[in-house]
């Protein structure tokens, strides 16, 4: 089961929190959730209301981390129990709901940038072995004269100071990225690279083609996100939990047949499914329109789905939607439809799909902001072509002709009908939509009575517990 948007079912239900007062497992609580800072952040910004906003595996903390934010404040302390979409993004719509003025955000974040609240992010500082990550680092790269830029998982970023005084010395061509909290001021100068929440610079003459990528981190979806946007670069890993270091042996290519694979799913689509991941991240409005316009120009049928956290059951009452396309941060876009009925891809593989003047180039784009006007990888849709001039093509997965080119806007607004039904006895006629002619071929049977036919027998006792482990499970075997 895809675990992007939320974290194991029962492990959540498993989980006991602790009242105020009790003990703290890792000892420092102030310094763990920076307490000091946090406290400093909403006082000088004079807020009488905070959302705290913690993942999954620190609600552990959520009552004491508040009760000691609403005695250092003396503001209205709420705890989002439950976010609306990943945990990794800020959730304004929760913190609306209570009248939020600002939002203290816990543990890992993927940075997007947020438009309407003010937001402080206290990633927890996870401890780390310089030694042991300084020792990994020279037996990956022994040549000291490597270019290599490091970058880190959130949790580990206060401790990238220290690791470059270690290494620096040594490697006179690394370079550390630096996290920035929304976009910087300005654009990009050349040599800089703005991606992700991070920032660093590049020296060499090729550009970041001449750089390797070293990662201190354990395995997951920031990983991931890296390796296929920056699929040019070599890259390696350093997890501090297990203090193991390794040469990344995924094959990014597989990786990328299989999203590609997808675009041609794409391609054969008739009704897309959008689906919002996301109403916190700057630009998803925006990217929601181009969307509906891009289906619309190629011919496609698109439904707006917002069914929060996406999960197989969900989508799977969706049956007449042939794709979705997951409108996301960049972490949870490369959503796992290996379990879902139907695949489920990003905007950019939607735009490879349906607009003809984006080629493959080998780069991969996994944050939806590129695609939007005036961003550095938009490209503007291409004049209609009649359709008498349209080259036609062939579909590789089921190899019947399809057609690529796009609509003229004017006149796709409302795609022609092919299907007319009586709608009631005044003989009006109505256009059946894809949906609806799916629907009308399914048939239901609800419970019979059966009145004389059902043999009448005693209560026995039920099992006991949840149903996600009954006491009796397991006796039988």
């Amino acid at each position: 089961m895809a675990t992007a948007f939320s974290s194991d079912g029962e492990a959540a239900l498993r989980r006991e929190l602790r009242a105020a007062g009790a003990a703290a497992p890792r000892g420092d609580l102030d310094g763990f959730y920076e307490m000091g800072r946090a406290a400093a952040f909403v006082r000088d910004g004079g807020f009488r209301k905070v959302a705290l906003q913690f993942p999954d595996e620190l609600l552990v903390d959520a009552v004491e981390v508040a009760a000691r934010m609403e005695a250092a404040t003396g503001a209205e302390v709420y705890v989002l129990g439950d976010t609306t979409y990943g945990s990794c993004c800020v959730d304004e719509v929760a913190a609306e709901h209570v009248g939020a003025e600002a939002v203290l955000h816990y543990g890992p974040a993927c940075l997007s940038p947020c438009r309407k609240l003010p937001v402080l992010h206290i990633f927890g500082q996870q401890p780390l072995d310089i030694g042991r990550c300084t020792e990994a680092f020279r037996e990956l790269y022994p040549e000291r004269q490597s270019r290599v830029v490091v970058l880190s998982d959130v949790v580990y970023a206060h401790a990238m100071g220290e690791l470059e005084q270690q290494l620096y010395p040594e490697y006179p061509n690394i370079v550390f990225s630096r996290l920035v909290c929304g976009d910087p001021p300005g654009p990009a100068v050349p040599g800089e690279e703005r991606k992700f929440g991070r920032q660093f610079w590049v020296e060499a003459a090729g550009g970041l083609q001449d750089y390797a990528m070293f990662y201190v981190g354990a395995e997951g979806l920031a990983l991931t996100n890296f390796m296929l946007t920056w699929n040019c670069c070599p890259f390696s890993s350093f997890n501090p939990i297990t203090g193991c270091s390794r040469h990344e042996t995924l094959n990014v290519n597989r990786a990328l047949m299989r999203r590609l694979y997808l675009v041609e799913r794409a391609r054969d689509a008739r009704v897309v499914g959008i689906l919002v991941g996301t109403l916190g991240v700057a630009g998803y409005l925006t990217l929601l329109q181009h969307l509906r316009e891009l289906l619309c120009r190629a011919g496609k049928r698109s439904y707006t789905l917002a069914v929060g956290k996406p999960n197989p059951a969900k989508l799977a009452n969706f049956l007449e939607v042939d794709i979705f396309v997951l409108v996301a941060c960049a972490q949870n876009s490369l959503l796992d439809s290996s379990d879902f009925y139907r695949p489920v891809v990003t905007p950019y593989e939607l735009e490879l799909a349906c607009n003809p003047a984006r080629e493959w180039t080998g780069s991969y784009l996994t944050d939806f902001r590129d695609l939007l006007p005036d961003a550095c990888a938009h490209i503007e849709l291409p004049p209609p072509v009649p359709s008498v001039e349209a080259v036609p093509d062939v579909s590789l997965i089921t190899g019947k002709m399809r057609a690529t080119h796009l609509c003229d806007p004017s006149t796709s607004q409302l795609p022609p009908s092919t299907a007319l039904a009586c709608r009631d006895e005044t003989r009006a006629l109505v256009e059946i939509s894809p949906a609806a002619s799916f629907l009308e071929s399914r048939s239901w049977r609800g419970l019979e009575q059966q009145l004389g036919q059902t043999p009448v027998s005693k209560a026995v006792e039920g099992r006991r517990g949840i149903a996600i482990a009954y006491e009796d499970e397991g006796c039988e075997q």
